[in-house]
């Protein structure tokens, strides 16, 4: 059976007073009633906002295999011991039978399990863009005002797709693996430009000196203006730690840097409309997509319609795409 959504009413200033104050609980039901979609968790989220916008956002994306897990696990370690309290977003693969994540990374960070200074959620992609979910912001957001001072998100690690979470984050890191060729890969997918710190994991791997010098030299190479961040290349070996520390200050390092060139607050100002984009769309999207099935279906109640779609779908949904877009634009005209 599936689980039943935990209900966040019926007092929800006393939740907000609760997840305001770190209530691990209230935060986790309010992060189940964000994935489930339910109405009441965006008015929570509207009376949270204003208390966001604390948390150091990070990003380590790169390709299935290289790591991340167990590397955010050991940058977790070397936070903590810095003081900071952390957040985790894990976004997994979907299945495709129940939607839910296939694998939880949770797993591979249960040494964090009695921490209450860390908190993990991992949470189904559901085909979401960019190895993102939907509900990975409003995660983020819900962490943020519960007062985790830096926050590791996590996509699905699908490569060269994973360009989404630079909405996201405020510094992103990319991680390569020795013998892979993904430095070369990532200038494909624009990541070169995108990432803020190059990592290659997996340090013990013959090769890893090589993919180091790769990626210092593709980093060399890219056009920076002056008084810009110059990208690091470090190495790591996420099972052993060893590097990890310098990893965890060169984030902290980049933080600094963006603080001191007034560029973090330009991110957020940025992230914060792309955000409002995205929350527009989807609302919109929402109320649509009902009504375009509706359409669709009217469309193909006739043999001849049938016919049409049968021979060029191509060109028949070019056909009602255009007048669907003009009943939009025009209400008071006839679809059909």
């Amino acid at each position: 059976m599936p689980e039943k959504v935990p209900d966040i009413q019926p007092d929800p200033p006393v939740e907000i007073r609760q997840i305001l104050d770190g209530d691990v609980m209230a935060g986790a039901r309010l992060i189940r009633c964000i994935e489930a979609g339910d109405p009441a968790a965006a008015q929570m989220l509207g009376k949270l906002y204003s208390h966001a916008g604390n948390a150091f956002v990070i990003g380590i994306t790169g390709p299935p295999g290289a790591g991340k897990s167990t590397l955010i696990n050991s940058l977790i370690t070397m936070f903590r011991k810095k003081q900071f309290t952390v957040g985790v977003v894990a976004v997994d693969p979907s299945s495709r039978k129940t939607g839910g994540a296939v694998l939880g990374d949770r797993v591979r960070m249960q040494a964090h399990a009695g921490d209450k200074g860390v908190f993990i959620r991992s949470m189904a992609a559901r085909g979401a863009a960019g190895g993102l979910a939907r509900a990975a912001k409003d995660t983020c957001l819900v962490l943020d005002a519960m007062g985790y001072e830096i926050i590791i998100v996590e996509p699905v690690g699908s490569g060269q797709a994973d360009l989404e979470i630079t909405t996201l984050v405020h510094s992103l890191g990319l991680v390569a693996i020795p013998g892979t060729g993904d430095g070369i890969q990532a200038v494909k997918a624009g990541l070169l430009e995108a990432a803020d710190l190059f990592i290659v994991n997996k340090t013990d791997l013959p090769g890893a000196a090589s993919e180091m010098m790769t990626l210092e030299h593709l980093v060399q190479q890219r056009s920076l203006e002056p008084d810009t961040w110059q990208p690091p290349v470090v190495g790591t070996c996420a099972r052993t730690g060893e590097g990890v520390d310098r990893l965890a200050d060169l984030f902290l390092d980049h933080r600094q840097f963006m603080k001191d060139h007034q560029v973090l607050e330009k991110i957020q100002t940025a992230q914060a409309g792309e955000y409002f984009n995205t929350l527009v769309r989807q609302m919109v999207m929402d109320r649509i997509d009902p009504w375009i099935d509706r359409q669709v279906a009217a469309f193909l109640d006739t043999a001849a319609q049938k016919a049409a779609v049968a021979a060029d779908p191509y060109q028949a949904a070019r056909k009602l795409a255009d007048r669907l877009t003009r009943f939009l634009a025009e209400p008071d005209s006839e679809v059909f």
